[in-house]
């Protein structure tokens, strides 16, 4: 019955219809304003306007589309990344490294602690593996794993642009743990940073559930604030909790560190984790969600967006000659 019914949707529903041909590779070859007004409309439910773009969630397809910054291909590389937080921070802030390979067949597991975690340099999630307990670990399944996350061409999924030229690698980081939490049973919260043209105004607080199937943490919830820490009106995906978190111990670091880490970019996301009162900064991204997250009310899409002025329209190359 359920297959019957996926059938149905596929056949009835257009926009349905176009994200499960997206996600198989059917627009692969499709240019790429071409395929971003194609998804936007089928995930956003309205036409993209590129032209006058008023939206946040334009915005950044425009961003993707016309702001092509080299730089931007080191900010989204996961081991690359962290020279540029060393230089503009300082290198306290990095999780802790434990090692860089080309291919998972070179990886020592032996040598490595008994808790972990690895994943691909290049994208986000495919291939991943948090360790918690070596004793456990399928080995050969994770070497499966973390090829398939290389051969992942992760510019395809949302167009974009700095992932297409990031080399290939999988690095090892330190499974962060809190003192109180010593065997990693569970996640951490996520403080995230929105940051327009060097200013944080928007904290986004995930706060962990359970450990799923995969052995990653669920995402219990997200509340939303603004950098004085009064909570927003308004949500994406997850569902907000009912009693609001506290601000974070370092919450005036956090922010000043975003600054710092965001300045010269016109957007920019930057992630925090606090362990027992000790900050590290998780990953940048210049594309949450690659722009496609819908906001409810829809309302908060525009008032977000008059936050981000677009820079100057880049000169862009073509995209491997990826034609219609």
């Amino acid at each position: 019955m359920k297959r019957l019914n996926t059938v149905k949707k596929l056949l009835c529903d257009k926009n349905y219809r176009v994200i499960k041909l997206a996600k198989a590779g059917v627009y692969n070859y499709m240019n790429d304003e071409k395929y971003l007004k194609k998804i936007y409309r089928a995930r956003m439910g309205r036409t993209l306007d590129l032209e006058n773009p008023e939206l946040f969630s334009e915005k950044l397809q425009w961003l993707k589309l016309y702001d092509h910054n080299p730089l931007y291909t080191q900010l989204v590389d996961k081991y690359r990344v962290r020279e540029y937080i060393a230089e503009k921070v300082g290198e306290e802030y990095l999780v802790p490294l434990l090692g860089v390979w080309e291919d998972p067949d070179e990886i020592d597991f032996d040598a490595l602690p008994e808790r972990f975690v690895l994943k691909c340099n290049h994208n986000s999630g495919t291939g991943m593996c948090i360790c918690r307990d070596k004793s456990k670990l399928n080995v050969d399944a994770v070497k499966k794993k973390l090829k398939k996350g290389l051969r992942e061409d992760f510019y395809l999924r949302h167009r974009e642009w700095p992932y297409k030229n990031v080399p290939r690698r999988i690095i090892a980081e330190k499974l962060l743990t809190l003192t109180s939490d010593p065997l990693a049973k569970n996640g951490l919260d996520d403080y995230r940073f929105y940051c327009f043209h060097g200013d944080p105004k928007l904290i986004y607080v995930y706060q962990a559930g359970t450990l799923d199937f995969g052995n990653k943490p669920s995402i219990a919830s997200c509340n939303i604030f603004n950098s004085n820490w009064e909570q927003l009106p308004f949500r994406q995906k997850s569902p907000s909790a009912p009693i609001p978190p506290s601000p974070p111990s370092g919450l005036g670091k956090m922010l000043e560190l975003s600054k710092q880490l965001s300045a010269g970019c016109p957007f920019m996301r930057v992630d925090f984790y606090e362990i027992d009162g000790h900050l590290y900064v998780g990953e940048l991204t210049l594309y949450p969600g690659g722009g496609l997250a819908t906001f409810n009310p829809p309302e908060w899409d525009r008032k977000i967006g008059k936050w981000l002025t677009l820079p100057e329209r880049r000169s862009r190359k073509e995209n491997d000659n990826r034609n219609d």
